[in-house]
């Protein structure tokens, strides 16, 4: 589990700011470099849709970086929010049953 209360900055919001806004790029111009609608790119800097493998992919070819780097923002953001969000109550644990002494 993470150990860290603010939670982390939406990859979007990295591409929006450190990318596209830094490099005075628009949206229109780095949607049709990718190859994809200007919809689904605002969607992404806005935070209202994740990076894909795919798009990690084509961030990666056109801004020089990894697809890793961008896939691991997108985990890592997942993960925080989940980590938060999921009941873990009625989940077994099995890891405690295999530590436990077995009877002769």
């Amino acid at each position: 589990m993470l150990k860290r209360n603010l939670p982390p900055v939406h990859p979007g919001e990295i591409l929006r700011e450190d990318y596209i806004n830094e490099h005075n790029l628009t949206i229109s111009e780095v949607a049709k470099g990718l190859g994809i609608t200007r919809a689904n790119l605002s969607a992404i800097v806005n935070g209202r849709a994740g990076i894909s493998p795919e798009m990690a992919v084509k961030l990666a070819e056109a801004f020089g970086n990894t697809a890793q780097f961008w896939v691991n923002l997108q985990k890592n953001y997942e993960l925080w929010h989940a980590e938060r969000s999921v009941n873990r109550s009625n989940i077994r644990h099995f890891w405690e049953e295999w530590k436990a002494p077995q009877p002769a």
